[in-house]
């Protein structure tokens, strides 16, 4: 199974992300922006495990422990400005940014000392809005996102294993283990 570790939104932020989504959408010709489910917060991928591995993945969410926090989804903006297909947004550099970052350091140990490998490039937190995204007229729209791109908070009281899979073509995410702060 593929497997990653997210911190997962409420419903008022997936709502609101989507509404913005919607805005993108109207300024491409086509892409594929993210279903409202599948919005979160990528702390880990750990691609193809089998159960032990999963278990082990289990194990390193259990081991964290810390009191909720709050982020700031805040800013859109494009992976690559001469090549605009990704679009993302990202976390304001604050003191929940700092929170998450540190847990996920602690998280890639525990998951290193069970023998995972993990990408080894910076931790960016992010949540990726669209991709193969096609623009109408390319434009500048990168500060025009950011400019109109709503800063949402987030309280982040949990970490979940989610599993990735396609159910009758549907990119579907599914949690199978959850960890809920102090």
């Amino acid at each position: 199974m593929r497997l990653f570790i997210a911190a997962n939104f409420s419903e008022e932020t997936r709502k609101r992300l989507l509404a913005f989504c919607g805005e993108l959408r109207s300024l491409s010709e086509r892409g594929r922006f993210t279903l409202p489910e599948n919005l979160h917060l990528t702390l880990a991928f750990l691609g193809e495990c089998d159960a032990k591995q999963a278990d082990a993945a289990k194990r390193s969410v259990d081991a964290l422990v810390f009191d909720p926090f709050v982020i700031t989804i805040a800013g859109g903006g494009f992976l690559d400005k001469r090549r605009p297909n990704l679009v993302f947004c990202e976390l304001q550099n604050n003191d929940g940014r700092r929170k998450l970052c540190q847990l996920q350091s602690e998280l890639s140990e525990n998951l290193s000392a069970k023998g995972f490998k993990l990408e080894s490039r910076k931790f960016w937190p992010h949540v990726t809005l669209g991709r193969e995204v096609v623009w109408k007229d390319i434009g500048d729209y990168s500060s025009s996102i950011d400019a109109s791109f709503p800063a949402i908070e987030e309280r982040v009281a949990c970490f979940e294993l989610m599993k990735s899979e396609r159910i009758n073509g549907k990119l579907t995410y599914t949690p199978i283990n959850k960890l809920r702060g102090l």
